[in-house]
């Protein structure tokens, strides 16, 4: 195990951590926010501290860096910087409890958007800026920002942390070199932020409002910075971020190909049509459930395009409370918690990328047992899908299932609704946000024990990381044995 190479790796994270608190501090000072400021200093002694004593420990660390070295640093990273990253909210004691200020702060770097806060809006705009601006950052990664902006060193260096941090059953180059890859994502993830903004201070919502919004939805993340989360904007506003929280649930290859102009290519995308589908198709079967609810078709079908966008791109956003819905209307938006987002988007869940090659294993499978002696291969997009890319989906699978029940058991012990405690587990694991009944979305998990809040910061943590880095970490297999690719 390479941990003087780790050690370096996890000094620039928190050197990037440092550098995009700096904002927020500012924010703070310039409204005068005493305590806020107080929180991002201290908190930025300590990085600054972490980062030399790492950096002067770890000089002189060999170059190789190998599939495991790749999956424990991005595992210790995310747990890092969310060990970190909650102090300026429980050094200014806006969040009194170290536990709710982690709890929140991993809500927000994994793009969950769960709260235990009961009054958001009483933030301080530094705090508030920061715990929005986390949605931003963890949306695509801070890893893949550090590939893309700095490079990396090593051999096999790239590949693996892109590998362990990037959502979805299997990583691709859009370009031969992967931190060009990187760099190309980051660079249409700005590109569409700004345009969000734009759209946003176009419907007149101010100018912080705009951007922490804008932030929530381009990370997927939800964490409203209103009580009532986005029920009091108008309804172009809300249009705009039903479209835009849409558009960040996308593959982002698909804008790569449509800016090459390779438009038919984007349109055949499998995975592009079922996500689609789901999204329409949801939203015409809500509708129709809720066709006495609202007092006109229009708002009707506001409300349902909004959450089902909502909850497919794991963002978490609300415009109304759907825990009043009709169950059939409930049940699709829990389908839609499992399902999630593309992969190689910003959204979280199981991806309709992985939906798609169970399915089409499940089908090949069935195929092998009424044909025995026909070969069968599973193709996406025209394309032989590699037997190591299925057995990826499989093991993934069975591990989603495992952490789904044995977090729900866990949770169980403090005596919820079985309801409230399986969507609580749901919320949290598929980095969604908002659950049903007690944990609804005009709700919070702040009743929830600090045993439950652990396990449920592990299962957002799990989730977002795409469950292997953090099953790593547990292993004795990790720290044991010699490295390999």
């Amino acid at each position: 195990m390479n941990y003087k190479m780790m050690g370096r790796f996890i000094a620039q994270i928190l050197f990037v951590e440092g550098v995009f608190m700096i904002p927020a501090l500012i924010i703070s000072l310039c409204c005068g926010e005493t305590m806020a400021v107080r929180g991002f200093v201290i908190t930025l002694a300590l990085i600054a501290a972490v980062v030399l004593v790492l950096w002067r420990i770890c000089r002189g660390a060999p170059s190789a860096f190998y599939a495991k070295e790749g999956l424990v640093c991005v595992g210790i990273s995310w747990i890092v910087l969310s060990l970190l990253g909650c102090l300026p909210f429980y050094i200014s004691r806006e969040i009194p409890r170290y536990i709710d200020a982690f709890f929140e702060i991993v809500s927000g770097f994994t793009t969950t958007g769960s709260s235990i806060l009961t009054d958001v809006e009483a933030l301080s705009n530094g705090i508030l800026y920061w715990r929005s601006f986390s949605h931003w950052l963890g949306g695509m990664g801070v890893l893949v920002f550090l590939l893309a902006f700095t490079g990396g060193k090593g051999q096999g260096f790239t590949m693996h942390l892109l590998r362990a941090e990037s959502p979805g059953p299997n990583v691709g180059k859009l370009v031969p070199k992967m931190r060009k890859t990187a760099a190309i994502l980051y660079i249409i993830y700005v590109v569409m932020t700004i345009i969000n903004i734009i759209f946003l201070l176009i419907g007149k919502m101010p100018l912080l409002e705009a951007v922490c919004t804008a932030f929530g939805t381009a990370g997927t993340g939800g964490l409203g910075i209103k009580n009532d989360s986005m029920a009091s904007y108008s309804p172009y506003l809300q249009n705009v971020t039903t479209v835009f929280m849409a558009l960040f649930g996308i593959n982002f290859s698909c804008y790569y190909l449509l800016l090459l102009g390779q438009i038919r290519s984007v349109f055949k995308d499998e995975e592009l049509r079922l996500y689609l589908g789901l999204i329409f198709g949801s939203i015409v079967l809500i509708v129709l459930n809720l066709r006495d609810f609202y007092p006109t078709l229009g708002e009707t079908v506001r409300h349902a395009a909004f959450q089902v966008s909502s909850i497919i791109t794991t963002t978490g956003y609300g415009t109304t409370d759907f825990d009043l819905w009709p169950t059939f209307s409930k049940t699709i938006l829990v389908l839609l918690m499992m399902v999630g987002a593309c992969a190689g988007s910003t959204g979280g869940g199981f991806k309709c990328a992985r939906l798609l090659l169970v399915m089409k294993s499940l089908r090949r499978n069935i195929r092998q047992v009424i044909h025995p002696r026909k070969v069968q291969v599973v193709r996406n997009n025209g394309v032989v899908v590699d037997e190591k890319v299925l057995d990826n989906a499989n093991a993934y699978l069975a591990a989603y299932v495992v952490i789904l029940f044995v977090s729900f058991l866990i949770i169980s012990l403090d005596n919820f609704s079985v309801g409230t405690n399986f969507t609580a587990v749901l919320a949290c694991f598929n980095n969604i946000g908002p659950g049903l009944e007690a944990v609804g979305p005009t709700c919070n998990f702040s009743a929830f024990s600090d045993l439950s809040k652990l396990v449920l910061s592990f299962d957002m943590l799990a989730g977002r990381l795409e469950i292997f880095p953090i099953l790593a970490l547990l292993s004795r297999g990790t720290w044991s044995g010699k490295s390999a690719y």
